[in-house]
């Protein structure tokens, strides 16, 4: 199994569930993260990501972390200082119009958004309230290309879009997709060698349905063409990932793979979740699992069964733990507090 990795949390793209299946896997391999100094939750994000912004490290002794997975804006060289370089790097992509839906609500504060009523409202005259100048206008466009080191309001000409792809392309192994999340699942546990037990998961950090609005066409289209970097790279990645499960996996295998996933899944759901699934903020009964809410979304979490054994329990807690908590929980393991 691989233990070094690189992954590139982009925002809103599912990838607080990754990240549980990566502090799951490096917990119980006892292996190290590559934390933001200070215990907090992103390496000064939005700057660019840079090697003394993770606790314990030291130009004069590097040490190196086996994983890096809090939000970063990605940038190779310094990532290539914490990490050996046998590292494996991959990142999650959404499709850019459902992916701006959720940030309009998650992020409904960005100085883009908060003076508009809708998306719909803010698509007819965006450079009426989008700033580029602001430090957070990378919430109101291109915000994959932004997360991976570029320019959100780049040069969109077809050979500025190739080099973008193509640097993506040399510093990425594989890139998975949310929209097809199992598939990636069973991608990434193809591609690091692990078992199936390491890359179930619940999902996390899912909004309440009652916050998610459907698009009339015509804004679809005018989000495409204002998020149309983060397009290009999405439509490109796409085609790829389906060509790599054809060459590495294939149809008949990743049907195979697929249904041991779901199964195994459902039989954790069983044996670890009160009622079918996930709840409401309000109706979650321990609040050591409790997700953080945050802008106009209403984040869904778990209610663990009673009375489960010692071992089970612990998996059963660790597969629910939002990520903030079980970031800290890792952090302080690993940086235990000194007694004076």
């Amino acid at each position: 199994p691989k233990t070094d990795i690189v992954f590139l949390k982009v925002h809103k793209s599912a990838s607080s569930t990754v990240m549980n299946i990566l502090f799951r896997f490096g917990e119980m391999h006892n292996l190290t993260f590559a934390f933001p100094r200070g215990g907090g939750f992103q390496l000064y994000y939005p700057y660019h990501f840079l090697a003394r912004f993770v606790q314990g490290f030291s130009p004069q002794s590097p040490r190196r972390f086996n994983i890096l997975c809090h939000h970063m804006r990605f940038l190779q060289p310094e990532v290539q200082k914490v990490v050996p370089s046998s590292a494996v790097y991959f990142s999650i992509l959404r499709n850019p119009v459902q992916l701006m839906e959720s940030s309009f609500v998650y992020y409904k504060g960005a100085s883009a958004f908060s003076r508009v009523r809708s998306l719909g409202e803010f698509l007819l005259q965006p450079y009426r309230y989008y700033d580029p100048s602001r430090g957070d206008r990378h919430y109101a466009r291109n915000l994959m290309t932004f997360d991976f080191g570029f320019n959100p309001d780049g040069d969109v000409s077809p050979e500025r879009v190739q080099l973008m792809l193509r640097a993506i392309e040399a510093s990425f192994d594989f890139l998975l997709i949310s929209e097809y999340f199992d598939e990636s699942m069973v991608l990434l546990k193809e591609m690091l060698c692990w078992d199936l037990d390491s890359v179930v998961s619940f999902p996390l950090n899912t909004r309440d349905s009652s916050t998610k609005s459907s698009l009339p066409d015509s804004v679809v289209e005018k989000l495409k063409a204002w998020n149309r970097l983060d397009w290009e790279i999405y439509t490109h990645f796409n085609r790829t990932f389906w060509a790599r499960i054809e060459r590495d996996i294939g149809g008949e295998r990743m049907e195979r793979e697929l249904r041991a996933l779901r199964e195994r899944r459902a039989e954790l759901a069983r044996t670890c979740l009160q009622g079918t699934g996930s709840v409401a903020p309000k109706d979650i009964k321990d609040s050591s699992l409790r997700p953080l809410q945050h802008g106009g979304a209403r984040i869904l979490g778990y209610n663990l069964k009673q009375g489960l054994d010692g071992e089970m329990e612990r998996t059963c807690r660790r597969l629910v733990t939002p990520e903030l908590q079980y970031s800290s929980l890792l952090y302080k393991k690993q940086f235990p507090p000194q007694h004076p």
